[in-house]
């Protein structure tokens, strides 16, 4: 048994794939990449892969609380069944990822809806690469809503998420990855307000100012760094996206700047050269907003949102709608490529300016849990780890295990793999010696593991940097 697994760990040390945790029926494992292979987007490590069906017949059911990997095809349409209840509120994402190396126009994106079974669409939105005209994730999220003004869609049954990629005849063919994310919101104990708050504090307070702490990107939603208030600093290359999650919660107002420094070379003029969003804990898109590039700084602001409330769901804005649940908000900041065209390959530094004014306040009586657990809650830990620099989404913890993961998934900033000697394949080989067969094929996968998340982690610090 050990000559079994020191083959398998010199296997996993020349650069097999690992198989990391699913969840969800139909999933099965998905592979992390090899160290030499483009990320342009860091796929949830809890995420299981679902083939998408041509048509609701064989639609496979997603799960409340999980995560999914799929792929759409150009002028794709995609089907995934969801069982809901009737008193629950449904709100599903997908993130569509251009593949490395993919090339765009302005109008391709993807749109996302819900439906029931009569085929009547609950809720729809479309989200496209836009005027930065380069490959990067984009984000749209639809919902089943109960008793919000609407007749349709409340009936307890079988709902499809539906899933198109939306192009033009000059857009290029090729498959775009996508993560798909399903939250569960139960009902209130009681009624609660229908309307959303008239009046709020709409004047933008002063930016702030101070010496700026680095604080790298992460590649995808669940690999986001963690920021607290204060001033922040990365390097961002030409092509590049990088995610940050803000723990903001009820009743508070979140106000965010992005600046992109000067190049110090180069001549001309990029229209969108610098893109930033804001998508709420369900992944769903608040605002955007973008600044052209050249060569000197240029600054970019989110205009003032409304603090967050329960009732903000029920405005028209979609600006203000989005500010609904407590959580992990997320800025996504994308970096155009046509910059290198004219500026150089960078890095270019990127300043972060995060306000979280107000205080926080009691969240709405919930009548059951959100799916996944603590979904709209933010925690002593999650403000900890926004000061700390934390990545990972300690919410997406499977069931049953602790929150967060050793090593990429809301380690902080404590101890890595090489720290603490846990990443060396080698000291597992010597550890299992005599050991029985059972602990050796437990220790077999959590050679694979380490050895994947050491190699993970060196890209991750090359994209960052």
């Amino acid at each position: 048994m050990l000559t079994v697994l020191t083959t398998l760990c010199a296997a996993a040390a020349a650069g097999e794939a690992a198989a990391v945790p699913v969840r969800g029926p139909g999933a099965v494992p998905v592979r992390v990449p090899e160290a030499d292979t483009p990320r342009p987007y860091a796929f949830s490590e809890d995420a299981g892969t679902v083939a998408g069906a041509d048509g609701t017949t064989e639609a496979v059911r997603l799960e409340a609380g999980s995560e999914y990997r799929s792929a759409i095809k150009k002028d794709g349409k995609l089907y995934y069944r969801l069982d809901l209840d009737g008193t629950s509120n449904a709100y599903v994402s997908a993130t569509a990822v251009p593949r490395a190396g993919t090339e765009v126009t302005s109008a391709d994106g993807i749109k996302v809806s819900v439906q029931n079974a009569d085929g009547s669409t609950c809720s729809s939105e479309a989200a496209h690469i836009g005027p930065t005209q380069s490959p990067h994730p984009v984000a749209a999220w639809a919902s089943r809503e109960i008793g919000h003004n609407t007749y349709a869609c409340q009936e307890a049954g079988t709902y499809y998420l539906v899933v198109e990629r939306s192009s033009t005849p000059s857009s290029p063919s090729g498959t775009w990855d996508l993560e798909l994310d399903y939250v569960s919101e139960p009902p209130l104990r009681t009624g609660g307000s229908t309307t959303a708050p008239e009046t709020w504090d709409s004047a933008s307070p002063e930016v702030l100012q101070g010496d700026a702490t680095s604080r790298a990107g992460g590649a995808g939603f669940g690999e986001a760094a963690a920021l607290g208030q204060g001033v922040w600093k990365a390097g961002i290359e030409p092509g590049q996206t990088l995610f940050y999650k803000v723990p903001v919660d009820w009743g508070q107002q979140l106000y965010t700047t992005a600046e992109l420094g000067g190049s110090g070379s180069g001549n001309g003029y990029v229209g969108t050269a610098l893109a930033m969003a804001l998508y709420n804990p369900v992944r769903g898109h608040v605002d955007d907003v973008g600044s052209g590039y050249d060569g000197s700084q240029r600054a970019a602001s989110l205009p003032a949102l409304p603090p967050v409330d329960y009732g903000n769901r029920f405005s028209i804005n979609g600006r203000t709608s989005g500010m609904r649940f407590a959580g992990a908000y997320y800025l996504v900041v994308h970096l155009s490529e046509r910059v290198a065209e004219k500026f150089g390959e960078g890095p270019f530094g990127l300043t972060l300016r995060v306000r979280v004014s107000g205080d926080a306040e009691d969240g709405p009586a919930y009548a059951g849990g959100t799916e996944p657990r603590g979904a709209f809650e933010v925690t002593a830990e999650e403000r900890a780890e926004a000061e700390q620099g934390a990545t990972g989404d300690t919410a997406r913890a499977p069931a049953g295990g602790a929150a967060g993961s050793a090593g990429d998934g809301g380690g902080g900033t404590g101890g890595s793999d090489e720290a603490t000697g846990q990443g060396d394949p080698a000291m597992k080989v010597v550890a299992v010696a005599g050991i029985g067969s059972g602990t050796v094929l437990v220790l077999t996968l959590w050679v694979w593991r380490a050895v994947a998340r050491r190699r993970v982690r060196s890209v991750r610090t090359t994209a960052g940097h």
